[in-house]
């Protein structure tokens, strides 16, 4: 019976609803009215965290087609520009994934450093888009200090993805069930 679990738990069908499981929690606690007030400190983008956490390490369980489909999601709900933010995102996403032998042998310092660079790079394409197309966006400082918790958090989601769902680098040569390299 483990060996049915270990099966279902290594199907790359399972990482996937998984994410779109923790993406919707993420979506929703983001909605609450949890005693934010004028003023105070913007939180982090935990659901950026996780994407690029993941992009990372197993870019198979992450496709285009459902990282837009979430982030238009998000989008939406939000009351952001349809597709901006899913467009920067999506394209810091296949940077990393072109880079997926590069980045399995990256130090946890060295990716947390490239991280930071693609969401600083996505804050300033999206704040860029915004100031050419005249539109009201939220003070500088407060969209930077988002970006810096999200670098600052970073750390934390990787641990955390590695020790609940053990989301982890493949090995070099390592294969899956069917014999394919990842």
């Amino acid at each position: 019976m483990a060996a049915v679990g270990d099966a279902w738990r290594s199907s790359a069908w399972f990482y996937r609803g998984l994410f779109v499981g923790i993406a919707l929690l993420m979506l929703y606690v983001r909605l609450l009215p949890l005693g934010s007030e004028a003023g105070d400190w913007p939180g982090p983008d935990l659901l950026l965290c996780l994407i690029f956490a993941w992009a990372t390490r197993r870019p198979d369980y992450l496709p285009v087609w459902l990282l837009a489909g979430v982030l238009l999601l998000e989008d939406m709900v939000l009351l952001r520009p349809p597709g901006l933010w899913t467009a920067l995102v999506v394209v810091a996403v296949e940077f990393v994934r072109n880079r997926v032998a590069l980045t399995r042998e990256l130090t946890l310092v060295a990716e947390w450093a490239m991280v930071a660079g693609l969401m600083i790079g996505c804050l300033l394409a999206y704040r860029l888009v915004f100031t050419l197309s005249f539109l009201p966006q939220p003070a500088f400082g407060f969209a930077l200090m988002q970006v810096l918790w999200s670098i600052l958090c970073y750390p934390v989601v990787v641990g955390a993805s590695r020790l609940a769902f053990d989301l982890r680098k493949p090995a070099t040569g390592e294969v899956d069930s069917y014999g394919r390299r990842l």
